[in-house]
């Protein structure tokens, strides 16, 4: 049984090969910076075991990669924004320097498909990482792969977006530019099947496709897969800066990594994938097909921990939500234990302060309830000491909670959407971080202009909420009651 490690496991590629690699009977260990994302994404399995590791961690790095047969390396460094050039060759050289120091048979690397005429700084940075990884003398086996659709692929998420969040869909030039997307399963039967067929040596492969449309034309296939109407007006005024503010407010993908791929959409994208058919033939799916599947499926990922696994959040969720959430939120650092932190967390909802910060404006959103079709507010609280999942605070939910750690609130007022707030107590050394985020799937159009609207009362009324809840604390704890 080959010990397989998984590098960049948070991802979207990375955390639906996880279950598929067990299930082949592969030891896997899924390794990403962003821990509890992963946790909450990712289901039980006995061949499974999560761990955190940040690669521009060398030593830690070196201590890890080491440990296994067959390394997956699908890490890429767009949410960093204008950096991640560096930072995606700097973990590049730390992962080279482990694989120099291991017996490691075999490194699957995801990279970019480079197009035919110009460039950007995404697809030169996939590139540069595999000139980087082969220097190391591990056989690597470097697949550029093209646009990627399914639902959760931050490329075809930024289409979807569009397509449900305008009435009509204004784009730059580059909606002419063309490709042959490959669907998400096509993509999983190729990585799959390159980790069962080492071979010792260096191999470079393209994987695309069977159809070669433009962007104008995959616009028109989403519109009519989501029943949508199809008015796309393309316009020279939209310049690659400007689409990349336009792209921050139609779609909920991070504007980082929606900017850089941007960039490298306006150059066709047309893969060359005859030598990995043969290799590994498997029947082609095509752009219609895995467009329809792709919708189809989209709400999978509320049956996730994310949300709690909660009914509610499964009833409420509806096609056309942004599988992307639009974010916002405060924190602040203190020298309180995350005992005495929760201590206040916990009350939110008791009647005299529920809300620890503007209290009106949490009561005055309650009554608007009336003009999105519900009904008077509903005033409940907890009934033990303690948050158990399941209790109602006035119209929110516990969805999530672990003790002296997190706490999620599913939104349960009226709104045009699906939404969640989050407390985080994260343990600095010898500080503490209360983070308080909202998220927000919106609904189309009005989903979007519901979370703009609201904008300037979250940025206020979180601020507020951190501060409150450390001052609150702190009398707690030089009360002479205390005990």
């Amino acid at each position: 049984m080959k010990k397989v490690l998984v590098l960049g496991a948070s991802g979207y590629i990375g955390s639906q090969l996880l279950s598929q690699l067990c299930d082949q009977g592969y030891t896997v260990t899924a390794a990403a910076r962003q821990i509890e994302y992963l946790e909450a994404r990712t289901l039980p399995h006995p061949h499974l075991t999560l761990t955190y590791l940040d690669l521009a961690d060398r030593e830690a790095t070196v201590d890890l990669v080491p440990q296994f047969d067959i390394v997956y390396f699908l890490v890429h460094g767009m949410a960093q924004g204008h950096d991640f050039v560096d930072y995606e060759l700097g973990l590049a050289e730390n992962f080279k320097l482990a694989l120099q120091q291991s017996q490691v048979e075999q490194v699957i690397y995801l990279s970019a498909i480079q197009p035919q005429t110009g460039n950007s700084e995404h697809l030169q940075a996939r590139k540069m990482t595999g000139e980087v990884l082969r220097q190391s003398g591990t056989p690597i086996t470097e697949v550029r792969a093209g646009v990627i659709i399914g639902p959760g692929s931050a490329a075809f998420e930024i289409m979807r977006d569009f397509v449900y969040n305008l009435p009509a869909l204004i784009t730059p030039k580059w909606v002419d530019s063309k490709a042959n997307p490959i669907a998400l399963e096509n993509l999983n039967h190729y990585l799959l099947e390159l980790a069962k067929h080492p071979t010792g040596e260096n191999l470079l492969y393209e994987a695309g496709g069977p159809d070669v449309l433009s962007y104008r034309d995959q616009f028109k296939v989403i519109c009519q897969a989501s029943q949508r109407p199809y008015r796309l007006f393309a316009t020279s005024l939209l310049t690659p800066k400007m689409a990349s503010y336009w792209l921050g407010m139609v779609t909920s993908v991070p504007s980082s990594i929606g900017a850089a791929l941007l960039a490298g959409l306006e150059h066709d994208f047309i893969a060359d994938s005859s030598e990995l058919e043969q290799r590994f033939p498997q029947q082609m799916i095509g752009f219609e097909q895995m467009v329809a599947t792709s919708i189809e499926q989209e709400g999978k990922f509320v049956r996730s921990n994310v949300w709690g696994f909660d009914p509610a959040a499964l009833k409420r969720w509806q096609a056309g939500y942004g599988y992307y959430p639009k974010q916002t939120g405060a924190s602040i650092e203190t020298e309180l234990s995350a005992e005495q932190l929760w201590q206040v967390v916990k009350t939110i909802g008791n009647l005299k302060d529920p809300y620890f910060f503007a209290n009106y404006l949490w009561r005055t959103r309650e009554w608007l309830d009336i003009f999105f079709g519900g009904s008077k507010p509903l005033r409940r609280s907890p009934q033990g000491p303690e948050l158990e999942v399941g209790d109602y605070i006035d119209s929110w939910k516990v969805i999530r909670c672990e003790k002296n750690q997190f706490l999620s609130l599913l939104f349960g007022m009226q709104g045009p959407g699906l939404g969640r707030l989050e407390f985080t107590i994260s343990d600095l050394g010898d500080k503490r971080s209360l983070n308080i985020t909202a998220w927000w799937h919106p609904q189309g159009f009005r989903g979007l202009l519901y979370w703009f609207a609201m904008m300037p009362a979250h940025l206020f009324i979180f601020k507020g909420m951190v501060k409150a809840i450390v001052r609150k604390a702190k009398a707690i704890n030089i009360s002479p009651e205390t005990p």
